[in-house]
């Protein structure tokens, strides 16, 4: 393990040259060694992969290592972790095609290596060709998600919201369906960097995707990915429970209608939703003065908005219609089953819905 970890430290740092001008310097054969020494670390990945226990073992160690580096500054790349050994000749090319100041030669060497042509054969599983062009079309998916440039033409805010949803699922399927904290942590990486207004308008409309879709002729699946929207949405669903924070500017900042609309998809949302609408309930209380109910603090929702929310579940079709009411008269039950106004906030707006007012 320690020769391992030597090896990963030694490559690290190549990675770091690899993005300055110090490429300058190499040859053909320079290139060659470091992604012979590239396919070797792949190697390992393939090897121990599926070795729970060495796997677990050299991740602790590396995440580790990476933190002592961090804190003496080492020019090291962080965050080069088990499973970013699986592509360490495709971060390594790609970083030399980006880096002007690879000689002529090396990269004449370079551009073989990654388009041998036809009839060469290719003793891998799959060819670094392939690999570029599939973070390529990654690349361009992470630059749609970007993109929330659409101001008040909502024809075009639903096209690129649909595009982007697509997008999303895909990109999450590539991610391998044993590594369940991946796809959060995958999530969660998108939360912290993308425009989060818009991000939380993208699950929406992912979660609302048809539950099958037919891909194009000649797509394959890739191992491990989910086969519809509706596997990859419920990994959706999972994240949002997951994320308290995530979820709470999800249910208050997107539309009342979109939220019935993926509570009406979505058991699980629906549940959760609903306890949160009881939570944001129980913040409210009943002014003498005023003869409405309001929040104790500023951040706490209206009776109005409150209302709202409840109104558009309420008229969505049945069954989320009737859990609805049914959690409404359990809470109005469990405050003391009042029948007049003003006592308890569960009588109120089970009489403001039974009116329609």
């Amino acid at each position: 393990m320690e020769s391992l970890l030597q090896h990963l430290e030694r490559f690290s740092e190549l990675l770091a040259v690899s993005r300055t001008t110090h490429v300058s310097t190499w040859d053909p054969t320079t290139v060659r060694r470091a992604l012979q020494w590239a396919r070797y670390l792949r190697h390992v990945h393939r090897r121990f992969g599926r070795h729970v226990r060495i796997r677990t073992a050299l991740e602790r160690r590396l995440r580790s290592q990476w933190r002592q580096k961090g804190a003496s500054g080492s020019a090291a790349v962080p965050g080069l972790n088990f499973q970013a050994l699986g592509r360490c000749d495709l971060l390594l090319s790609l970083r030399l095609l980006e880096n002007r100041a690879l000689g002529d030669a090396a990269c004449h060497y370079l551009l073989q290596q990654l388009f041998p042509g036809p009839g060469v054969p290719d003793a891998d599983e799959e060819t670094l060709q392939g690999s570029l062009a599939r973070l390529a079309r990654r690349r361009s998916a992470v630059h749609m998600l970007l993109f929330n440039g659409y101001g008040e033409n909502s024809v075009l805010e639903e096209s690129v919201l649909k595009t982007q949803a697509e997008l999303l699922l895909e990109r999450l399927g590539e991610v391998p369906k044993a590594e369940a904290e991946g796809r959060s942590r995958f999530l969660s990486t998108l939360w912290d960097r993308l425009p989060q207004k818009n991000f939380l308008k993208v699950i929406a409309a992912a979660l609302l995707l048809p539950p099958s879709s037919p891909r194009p002729q000649g797509e394959e699946l890739e191992l491990d990915t989910p086969k519809t929207p509706g596997e990859g949405g419920q990994e959706l669903v999972h994240w949002l429970l997951a994320r308290s924070d995530v979820m709470a500017a999800f249910c208050h900042d997107l539309p009342v209608g979109l939220l019935a609309s993926v509570a009406g998809r979505h058991p699980e949302f629906s549940r959760a939703y609903l306890g949160l609408l009881t939570d944001w309930g129980r913040h409210l209380h009943y002014d003498l003065q005023k003869g409405t109910w309001v929040g104790a603090e500023p951040q706490h929702v209206s009776w109005e908005e409150l209302y709202g929310r409840f109104q558009s579940l309420c008229q969505a079709p049945p069954p989320l219609k009737d859990e609805v009411l049914t959690a409404l008269e359990s809470c109005k039950a469990q405050d003391g089953d009042f029948q007049v106004p003003g006592l308890s906030i569960w009588t109120d707006l089970f009489l403001a819905l039974g009116s329609g007012s």
